[in-house]
C-alpha cells in the first residue's frame, strides 16, 4: 500500500513525535507491513519537479494512493481560496491539493489535532481560517464536507493529539493495511477507539493521590493535579499513561496536567492550562459520567480518610514519608 504524507499549517510536531516510535521504529514498521512511503516533505529526498510529477501521477491514478496522511490544519483563507498557504513550487493552494488527493485516496488520515479539528493553528481570531480536514473544532465539516467518504468507505480518520502519540499513528496505518479498521472502530469524532475508549486518567501514576483527593498545589508537587492545577485527565481520551511515550513518559508523569489535547477546541479552554476553574470552590470540570453530588460526597469522605503519608507527599516535590513495611503474617 502506498502512503503519501503532506504537511500543512502546523508546527511539524507530529512528525517529530512519530520519529520517536520504538520497537520497531516507524520506517521498520511500515516496511514490515508492506506500506510504501511515497513521499514525506521532511523525510524524503525528492523535491521540486519530482514531487510535482508524483502528485500528478497520484491524481491520474497512475500511482495508487492508498493512504493520504495530512499533518497540520488547512488554511482556507483568504475568502475560501486557500492561497494563504501554497504548496511550494506547484502554484496551487494546499487546500486544493488536499481536496483533489482526498478524492482519489482509498483512506484519508488526519495526523494530530490540527489536521483533525484545526487545533492550535485555528486558535484566537484565526485570520487564516484554519480548519481540520473534516471538522471545524467540534462541528462537522472542514476542508472536506461533512459527508465525505474516502474510496474505502471511511470518513477522515482523526488520529488526534498535540502532538499525537507515535503508537497511535503506526497502529492506525497498520490496521488500514490489514483491513481491520472499520466505521465501528471510530468514535463520534472519528478517532480510533483503540485509544479513544480509554481515559488519560487510566494508569496515571498519581491515582493514589486522586483516590484520596490529596491535591498538588504547585507543578512540582507529587499530588493529584485535578483540583488546583487544571488536569482534565479524568475527562480526556487517550491511553497515554498505559502506553507511555519514549519508553516511559507522559504529561502527568512529567509533572504537567493533562490538557485534553485529543479533543476539539482544547486549545481555547477560556482559562490557563494550569488553573482549575471553580464555582463556589468546586472544580467546574468533573470526571466523566459522575454526578456532581456524588463527586463532592466522595471527595469529602476521601479527604477525611487521607493517610498522613499521602497528604504530606501530595504537597512535596519528593517522597517525604515512604510506605510503611509490614511484616508478613506467620
Amino acid at each position: 500500500m502506498n502512503v503519501l504524507w503532506l504537511q500543512s499549517a502546523g508546527c511539524g510536531g507530529c512528525t517529530m513525535s512519530l520519529l520517536c516510535a520504538e520497537d520497531p521504529n516507524v520506517l521498520e514498521a511500515l516496511d514490515a507491513y508492506g506500506l510504501d512511503l511515497l513521499w514525506h516533505p521532511s523525510l524524503s529526498l525528492e523535491t521540486g519537479a519530482e514531487v510535482r510529477r508524483l502528485l500528478d501521477r497520484c491524481l491520474s491514478g497512475e500511482v495508487a494512493l492508498d493512504i493520504l496522511c495530512v499533518e497540520g490544519a488547512i488554511a482556507r483563507g483568504p475568502r475560501g481560496t486557500g492561497r494563504y498557504q501554497m504548496l511550494a513550487g506547484t502554484g496551487r493552494a494546499m487546500l486544493d491539493w488536499v481536496r483533489d488527493l482526498a478524492d482519489v485516496a482509498r483512506h484519508v488520515v488526519a495526523v494530530g489535532s490540527c489536521a483533525a479539528f484545526g487545533g492550535v493553528t485555528s486558535a484566537g481570531e484565526n485570520p487564516s481560517d484554519a480548519v481540520g480536514l473534516q471538522f471545524e473544532g467540534s462541528h462537522p465539516g472542514g476542508a472536506l464536507p461533512q459527508g465525505f467518504r474516502a474510496g474505502g468507505g471511511l470518513p477522515v480518520i482523526n488520529v488526534a493529539g498535540c502532538p499525537t502519540h507515535p503508537g497511535w499513528v503506526v497502529e492506525a496505518l497498520l490496521m488500514l493495511a490489514d483491513g481491520s479498521l472499520a466505521s465501528r472502530d471510530l468514535d463520534s469524532f472519528a478517532r480510533p477507539r483503540f485509544y479513544a475508549d480509554t481515559l488519560v486518567h487510566h494508569g496515571c501514576s498519581r491515582n493514589e493521590y486522586y483516590e484520596y483527593k490529596a491535591s498538588a498545589e504547585r507543578l512540582s508537587d507529587l499530588g493529584c493535579m485535578m483540583e488546583n492545577l487544571g488536569c482534565v485527565g479524568t475527562q480526556a481520551v487517550g491511553d497515554c499513561n498505559i502506553r507511555p511515550w519514549n519508553g516511559g513518559g507522559s504529561c502527568t508523569r512529567g509533572g504537567y496536567p493533562c490538557i485534553n489535547c485529543t479533543a476539539p477546541d482544547f486549545e481555547e479552554p477560556n482559562h490557563a492550562f494550569t488553573e482549575t476553574p471553580k464555582f463556589a470552590g468546586i472544580p467546574v470540570g468533573l470526571p466523566s459520567d459522575m454526578p456532581k453530588a456524588w463527586f463532592m460526597a466522595l471527595a469529602s469522605l476521601s479527604k477525611a480518610a487521607t493517610p498522613v503519608r499521602i497528604s504530606t507527599n501530595a504537597t512535596a516535590d519528593r517522597i517525604k514519608i515512604p510506605p510503611r513495611s509490614r511484616k508478613p503474617r506467620s
